[in-house]
C-alpha cells in the first residue's frame, strides 16, 4: 500500500479498536483521516435523535417502508452487541473524527452514501431473498438472553470476518456484492487518490473489508460513476405483471357478470365476488393483526384488500398505517427511543415502528390473499 496510506481494521463494537485509533493517528500524524462513513450516517452518528422530524407517512410508501425496517433491525442486533461489550456502535469512527478535528486534519468520508447502496441492493434483490433476510434479522432479534460470548480478537480475525460475509452472502447474495464487493472498491478508490497526491492517509474501516481493499488497491482505479446509478432492470417483468394479473382477475369478474346476465342468475359473481372479499381482506386483515395494530388499523386493511389488490398504484398497507398513525399517533419520545431499541418487545412496542409493521404485514396479507383468491377464481372459470 506504500508509506502514504495506512489501513486500521476494526471492530465496530470493540473498545481494542477505538484504542487503535486513537493511538495510530496521533503516532502517524496524517495529513488525511478517512473513514468508513458518509454524510447520512456521519450525522446518524453524531445526532441519533434526527428520526424525531421525519414525518412517519414518507416511510409508508415502497422501497423506504422494508429499507429503514432492515435499516433498523441490523442497527439494533450491533447495538445489543456493543452493549454486551460496553462500546456503543460507530465509537472508532467517532474516534477517529474526534481526532482529526483536534490535530486539524482532512477529514475523507470515502464511503459510498448509504441510501445508494440500499436501493442497489433492493433493486438486485430477489423476492424470496428478501424474505430470507427478513426472517434471519427476525430471529437475530428475538434470539435468547444467554448467548454465546463474542470474543474481540476472534471478531478481528480476518478469517472470521469473512465467514460472516459468506453467510450474509448465502443468505441474499445480491446483498453480499452490493455491500462488500462493490463498497470495497467505492473505499480503496477514495482513500487512494489523497495518498498518490502525495498524502499521508489513515483510513478507518470495518475489519470485513480490510482484505478486499487490499486487493483493489492492487488494481487500476475504476471510474465510481456506475456505482453510484441505480440499475434498471431491462424487462420490468414484475411491473409487467403487477398490471396484467389484476387486469386478468377483473376481466374474470366482468365475464361472470355477463354470463350472470345472460342466464339471469349472478351466483357465480355474487360467490366470486364473496370469496375475493373474504380472503384479500381477510389475509390483510391477519397481517395488521400479526403486527399488532388497532382494531381500526385492521378493519381498514380488510375494506382496502379487496380494493387495492387490483390496482398496483395502491396498497392495502398505505391506508392501514395512516389509520394506525392517526390512532396511535407517534410521538416525539418514539422517535427518540429508535435509536434504544434492542429487543423485539422494543421493537413492537415503538409507535413508529409498529406502524410502518402495520403496512408492511398488511401488504404482505394482502399480496398472499391475492393469490389464494386468485387461484381459486381461475378454477371457477375453467369449471365453467
Amino acid at each position: 500500500m506504500g508509506p502514504n496510506l495506512i489501513l486500521v481494521g476494526t471492530a465496530h463494537i470493540s473498545k481494542e479498536s477505538v484504542e487503535e485509533v486513537e493511538r495510530v493517528i496521533a503516532q502517524e500524524n496524517p495529513d488525511v483521516v478517512a473513514v468508513e462513513l458518509d454524510a447520512p450516517r456521519l450525522e446518524a452518528l453524531e445526532n441519533p435523535d434526527r428520526w424525531q422530524n421525519t414525518p412517519v407517512q414518507k416511510l409508508l410508501k415502497g422501497d423506504k417502508l422494508w429499507m429503514f425496517l432492515t435499516q433498523m433491525l441490523l442497527a439494533s442486533y450491533q447495538r445489543r452487541l456493543g452493549e454486551e461489550m460496553g462500546v456503543p456502535p460507530g465509537s472508532e469512527m467517532l474516534a477517529a473524527i474526534k481526532a482529526a478535528r483536534l490535530g486539524n486534519y482532512e477529514l475523507l468520508l470515502a464511503d459510498r452514501e448509504i441510501g445508494t447502496t440500499m436501493k442497489r441492493a433492493y433493486a438486485r434483490m430477489r423476492f424470496f431473498e428478501k424474505l430470507r433476510l427478513s426472517w434471519e434479522l427476525m430471529k437475530s432479534m428475538v434470539a435468547g438472553e444467554e448467548e454465546e460470548e463474542v470474543d474481540l480478537k476472534k471478531l478481528l480475525e480476518e478469517d472470521t470476518i469473512t465467514q460472516m460475509m459468506t453467510e450474509l452472502g448465502r443468505i441474499a447474495p445480491s446483498i453480499k456484492s452490493v455491500i462488500i464487493d462493490e463498497r470495497d472498491v467505492f473505499l480503496a478508490t477514495k482513500i487512494r487518490a489523497p495518498a498518490e497526491a502525495g498524502k499521508k492517509v489513515v483510513a478507518v474501516v470495518g475489519a470485513g473489508h480490510v482484505a478486499g481493499i487490499k486487493k483493489r488497491l492492487q488494481e487500476t482505479a475504476p471510474d465510481l460513476a456506475p456505482l453510484e446509478t441505480i440499475p434498471k432492470k431491462k424487462f420490468p417483468l414484475a411491473k409487467i405483471l403487477g398490471w396484467t394479473m389484476p387486469l386478468f382477475i377483473v376481466g374474470l369478474f366482468v365475464y361472470f357478470g355477463y354470463e350472470g346476465y345472460r342466464e339471469g342468475n349472478f351466483e357465480k359473481l355474487r360467490d366470486a365476488a364473496l370469496f375475493w372479499i373474504l380472503i384479500t381482506g381477510g389475509f390483510a386483515a391477519v397481517g395488521a393483526i400479526f403486527a399488532r395494530g388497532h382494531p381500526l388499523s385492521v378493519l381498514t386493511a380488510f375494506v382496502a384488500a379487496p380494493v387495492t389488490t387490483l390496482h398496483p398504484a395502491l396498497a392495502a398497507g398505505w391506508f392501514a398505517g395512516i389509520v394506525e398513525a392517526w390512532v396511535r399517533t407517534p410521538v416525539v419520545a418514539d422517535f427518540q427511543n429508535l435509536s434504544q431499541i434492542k429487543q423485539m418487545k422494543d421493537f413492537f412496542g415503538n409507535r413508529v415502528i409498529r406502524v410502518l409493521m402495520v403496512a408492511a404485514l398488511a401488504n404482505v396479507g394482502a399480496m398472499a390473499g391475492f393469490f389464494v383468491a386468485g387461484y381459486d377464481i381461475v378454477k371457477r372459470f375453467a369449471g365453467g
